[in-house]
């Protein structure tokens, strides 16, 4: 004889699927069991992570500064304040001082054209914007010698203009510009089309220009997104290699930035200042990720205010 309760509707519909009804012990010990598994499994997963994380990124970074001072202060501020070295840095920044806000541009006018005006070519534009992504720096590095090499298609004309872009400063900066140009539009596409067009379009109602909407609307809705691919487009400038080292020519204290300036001195058995300068560049990557978790810190703030704030 069965000694199952009888149950109503209501309370069968809210008992979880799979328990047993009428044996209260029974379906409380399978959640217990069903629960059990999975904290190993966190465990066991965080505990990879951690383990990827110190084998691939913390011990490799307290060895770049455990090297960079290996022989002592004195070695590491003179390898640090050597001309060349001086000159890697201040190409470094003024390519990503020159290319960032290009990028900005670029890339604000390109997510608000996707996100909110429909236009044929809008397939394509999207699919350019994440070129850089499929192609290899190095790639793109050798695209710019074909054109604007000496043998190149337009390297006569710029010869004749004396005018060189391979070898010399703007090829560098071309070359950052390319690999670099995708991160602020690829932030703010899908935030704006989320967004959608109803406050531009109650804003253009009221009375206000295409300008106005534009700098009161829908740049302050997607500030902190703006801000986020800033900071990882600045992060990809100062650490380009590939396509860099092609159009670059490797001149000491012209065409050598940070990366190839690092390279150079390794390859030369100059462990300690290659090491050194190594260590600023990765001092710029701390401030760089310090920068994009106050970002995102601020973000998550936001989004839970909204969230209270619709509750």
């Amino acid at each position: 004889m069965s000694s199952v309760l009888p149950v109503s509707p209501v309370a069968a519909a809210s008992v979880p699927l799979g328990t047993t009804l009428g044996h209260p012990s029974r379906a409380a010990a399978k959640p217990r069991a069903a629960n059990a598994p999975s904290r190993w499994v966190n465990a066991l997963l965080v505990g990879v992570a951690l383990l990827f994380l110190t084998l691939f990124l913390f011990v490799p970074l307290a060895a770049v500064f455990v090297q960079a001072f290996a022989k002592g202060v004195d070695v590491y501020l003179d390898a640090i304040s050597q001309p060349d070295a001086l000159d890697a840095v201040k190409l470094t920044l003024l390519a990503a001082a020159i290319s960032v806000p290009l990028n900005l541009a670029f890339g604000v006018a390109a997510a608000w054209a996707i996100a909110k005006f429909d236009f044929r070519g809008k397939s394509l534009l999207i699919t350019l914007i994440d070129l850089p992504f499929s192609v290899s720096p190095v790639i793109a590095g050798l695209i710019y010698v074909l054109v604007f090499g000496l043998q190149g298609w337009l390297g006569p004309w710029l010869q004749e203009h004396d005018l060189k872009i391979i070898f010399a400063v703007p090829g560098i900066v071309l070359a950052t510009v390319f690999v670099t140009f995708p991160f602020v539009a690829r932030e703010l596409i899908p935030l704006m089309q989320a967004q959608g067009k109803d406050q531009e379009e109650a804003a253009l109602v009221l009375g206000a220009s295409g300008w106005q909407t534009f700098w009161h609307v829908t740049i302050p809705n997607v500030k902190w997104a703006l801000l986020y691919g800033v900071i990882l487009c600045n992060a990809r400038a100062m650490g380009e290699f590939g396509a860099v080292s092609v159009v670059s020519g490797h001149i000491r204290g012209l065409t050598n930035t940070m990366p190839l300036h690092i390279e150079i001195l390794y390859n030369e058995y100059q462990f300690a200042a290659a090491f050194a300068v190594a260590s600023l560049l990765a001092g710029l990557a701390l401030v760089t990720l310090v920068l994009k978790a106050l970002v995102e810190r601020r973000v998550r703030a936001q989004l839970r205010e909204q969230h209270e704030g619709t509750a």
